[in-house]
């Protein structure tokens, strides 16, 4: 039997929670005006796409914190802390060029909070 990593195990849970949050709140606070507006459906379709490929991702990364939790691998490791990372930079400046502050678009919190259980469970390997 492999050990359980308690801090990927964490994350995990973390992510799952992320992926409801971006699914049941998200939608609605995002998706739904968008498809109630007048823009072109051309640019609601894509906006459609890009949110469920974002819901896939997140899922993804859930799945794969699990995973980690009872298997090492380093690759995985490192470009889930890429993309999270990545993401959080994202958020990060566009909170602040187009919003002025970082607090209407909080998610760079949960994406930086992830990887420093991430880093911290590898750690825990050593």
């Amino acid at each position: 039997m492999t050990h359980l990593n308690r801090w990927h195990l964490t994350a995990a849970m973390l992510m799952t929670l992320t992926v409801l949050i971006h699914v049941f709140i998200g939608g609605a606070e995002v998706m739904n005006p968008i498809r109630a507006s007048t823009l072109d459906p051309l640019v609601i379709a894509v906006t459609n796409v890009v949110w469920h490929a974002i819901t896939l991702m997140l899922a993804l990364f859930a799945a794969a914190l699990f995973w980690l939790a009872r298997r090492e691998s380093r690759p995985l490791v490192a470009m889930m802390l890429a993309m999270q990372i990545g993401f959080a930079l994202i958020f990060l400046g566009y909170g602040i060029a187009d919003l002025g502050t970082l607090w209407p678009m909080p998610q760079w919190v949960i994406f930086l909070g992830i990887p420093l259980l991430m880093i911290t469970a590898e750690r825990a390997r050593t």
